[in-house]
């Protein structure tokens, strides 16, 4: 090991890190300076990476959970050879820069999955690991093709994060071996001191949830090496490894203080660091000759070892032709036989949570790379899918996942399953708590991860648990993310489609599902199952004639709709399905004027708040929604108290009321 070669490279980390920040007047200098050792090593003699083939299947994974330090990973993988050039750098934070201002996933090349959100990165490297474990099960023959390893590195605000505590509280459980976080602790926030509100034992905490936990100075560069390797004979726990660390380190007076965190160090105390690395003070990004010389040799010995897992895996192909095309047809994203999928016919009474069961089973038993679980609901949100096994240590190659009561952690953990590309993760709870949920959602939504979310339990028809389980905003919340398909079946036809789509998407999807059951209705469409797809919306039961009034439904509510035009007396009147809002709103307009004509006016009814859908009512329509947190009642009472049911909704209809 040329430790001196890694020392030059944390010179390099150190100096393009405070030209960077100093040149676009904001950044966080003092983590990258802080763990510039680690960071070398971790590159330089760690990883099994390869700059040249970023999608290598085999690559060690490293994530840098305490994104707000991503100059660390900047400077590093530049240095490595990956597709990030010292002008992307000196851009920093600018626009049009691959060097933004935290690291995100399919812009820099070589950053694993999009962090930032503090306790992010670690909940995603913990579901990278449940990834490599399913795979490598899935996948290994005689020969090994699937044997990586998921490094994180964290700092004190990650291991404040609640989402931290849930997601190791789960890895420890499922004995994520493969599993090795560097702790960088250096005892510095923002506001100062971490003592001033973190005091608790992490190594205690750590071993109480089934870690390993090692100890070493992140300065210790044969150290280091040798901590891993520790960590890596122990393989049935994840692996903590604290690094007694000083903020911005080598940067002379600033060295250890709070002001380093998150602003430039200024002029003179740049030149003065630079002074005391030996590098000249005039330089700007400069890079040590002996760190060029060193990575050059390593990037080597990469390659190498990429060429010889590329010989196995012709080899492993060869001899497992049936697992061969297995892994193909798991990269190739998925294929449905429609015609082992069940069908609901018109009369046929379930609940739509039932049916998305239903469709998930069948799926599953399809798909071989559909994986995931519930926060401990899955009999309420019908999710518990026999016969694909449960993941543990013992059934590493289970599909069924039980995260028990960590809605925060679920989310960010099936990103880290989904950002691979192999596996394709759902996760369940009850509509409420996705607000749990949303943080993790829209980060799912940037990465484009093909994450399906089921959430049951819809509106306050939900009934006696009262208006903390019964969802009033949630469904315009979740519209309100850019990228989210949100998709609302009205019955379980309806449901069928939506999980195809779901199950194809290139994003992720939220499926809102009911619990009480309703029965399928005849739709007047004859091509709605190609119509609702592409438009987000069709035509469930025509008027005789152009439609005088038009009424949108979305889930329970198109039931509703319906009964509603019986009362009306149906002439003139149009039922319409808005399984997807923004899917219609986004559909070309002749399309849309063909299933919601501007002409009629237009009711809308959904039991939520009815934000977003004033622009599909017009001025001349109006909105059945929910404007207050429910009550706890049965449903009956509760369609009474908020106006929803046929009756209410007739009769205001036939006065010409609003709101």
């Amino acid at each position: 090991m040329d430790t001196t070669g890694i020392e030059a490279v944390a010179t390099a980390v150190r100096t393009i890190t405070m030209d960077a920040v100093q040149r676009a007047g904001t950044g966080h200098p003092g983590q990258p300076m802080g763990c510039a050792e680690l960071g070398a090593t971790i590159y330089g003699e760690i990883l099994r990476h390869s700059p040249g083939d970023t999608g290598w299947a085999n690559r060690d994974r490293f994530v840098l959970s305490a994104g707000h330090g991503c100059l660390l990973q900047y400077a590093l993988l530049h240095l490595c050879g990956y597709d990030l050039s010292i002008e992307d750098i000196a851009s920093f934070r600018r626009m049009g820069s691959k060097a933004t201002g935290h690291p995100e996933y399919g812009i820099v090349p070589g950053v694993e999955v999009t962090t930032g959100p503090l306790g992010q990165g670690i909940a995603n490297a913990v579901g990278m690991a449940i990834a490599e474990r399913m795979t490598a099960a899935r996948f290994n023959a005689a020969r090994k093709i699937i044997d990586y390893y998921t490094y994180c590195l964290v700092g004190d605000g990650d291991l404040m994060e609640g989402i931290s505590y849930e997601a190791c509280a789960l890895a420890g459980h499922l004995g994520l071996g493969k599993l090795i976080v560097f702790y960088d602790s250096n005892g510095v926030t923002i506001e100062g001191s971490t003592k001033l509100s973190f005091t608790e034992d992490v190594r205690e905490r750590f071993r109480a949830c089934q870690w390993q936990v090692l100890e070493g100075s992140a300065y210790d560069i044969p150290g280091i090496v040798e901590l891993v390797g520790e960590a890596k004979r122990e393989s049935a726990k994840p692996t903590l490894i604290i690094m007694r660390s000083t903020i911005a380190k080598g940067a002379g007076s600033l060295e250890g203080s709070p002001k380093a965190h998150g602003a430039p160090l200024g002029e003179a105390a740049v030149k003065a660091a630079k002074r005391g690395m030996g590098v000249p003070e005039d330089s700007e990004f400069y890079v040590p000759p002996k760190a060029a010389e060193y990575l050059a040799g390593r990037k080597r010995e990469w390659e190498k070892e990429r060429r010889r897992w590329q010989e196995t895996f012709e080899l492993w192909a060869r001899e497992n032709p049936d697992k061969s095309e297995e892994w193909r047809k798991f990269q190739a994203g998925p294929a449905i036989d429609d015609s082992r999928l069940p069908r609901f016919e018109a009369g046929t009474e379930l609940a739509t949570r039932s049916a998305g069961g239903e469709m998930l089973k069948a799926l599953a038993a399809q798909l071989g790379n559909v994986v995931g679980g519930s926060a401990d609901l899955s009999h309420s949100t019908s999710t518990n899918v026999e016969g694909i096994g449960v993941f543990s240590p013992e059934c590493p190659e289970g599909r069924s996942l039980y995260f028990g009561i960590r809605e925060h952690a679920m989310a960010a953990i099936a990103n880290g399953i989904a950002v691979g590309r192999m596996l394709r993760p759902f996760c369940s709870t009850y509509l409420v708590f996705s607000d749990y949920m949303r943080p993790s959602i829209r980060l799912a939504a940037m990465m484009r991860l093909p994450v399906v979310y089921v959430f049951t339990h819809d509106s306050v028809l939900t009934g006696e648990d009262g208006p903390t389980h019964q969802p009033v905003e949630q469904i315009a919340s979740l519209r309100a993310i850019p990228g989210l398909s949100v998709l609302r079946p009205g019955d379980a036809a309806e449901v069928r489609v939506a999980w195809k789509m779901a199950a194809t998407a290139a994003g992720p999807t939220a499926l809102i599902l009911g619990r009480h059951a309703i029965a399928v209705y005849a739709k007047d469409d004859a091509r709605w199952e190609e119509t609702l797809p592409a438009s987000g919306a069709y035509v469930v039961s025509d008027s005789r004639g152009e439609p005088a009034t038009v009424l949108v439904a979305t889930g329970s509510e198109v039931d509703l709709a319906l009964e509603t035009k019986r009362l009306l007396g149906g002439d003139g009147v149009r039922v319409v399905s808005m399984m997807c809002r923004e899917l219609f709103l986004r559909a070309p307009k002749a399309a849309r004027e063909r299933i919601v004509p501007s002409a009629a006016r237009r009711i809308v009814i959904e039991a939520g708040v009815s934000m977003g859908w004033e622009g599909i009512a017009g001025d001349s329509g109006a909105v059945v929604s929910v404007e207050e947190y429910g009550k706890s009642a049965p449903m009956k009472d509760i369609r009474l108290a908020y106006g929803l049911n046929a009756a209410a909704i007739a009769a205001r209809i036939s006065e010409g009321t609003g709101r």
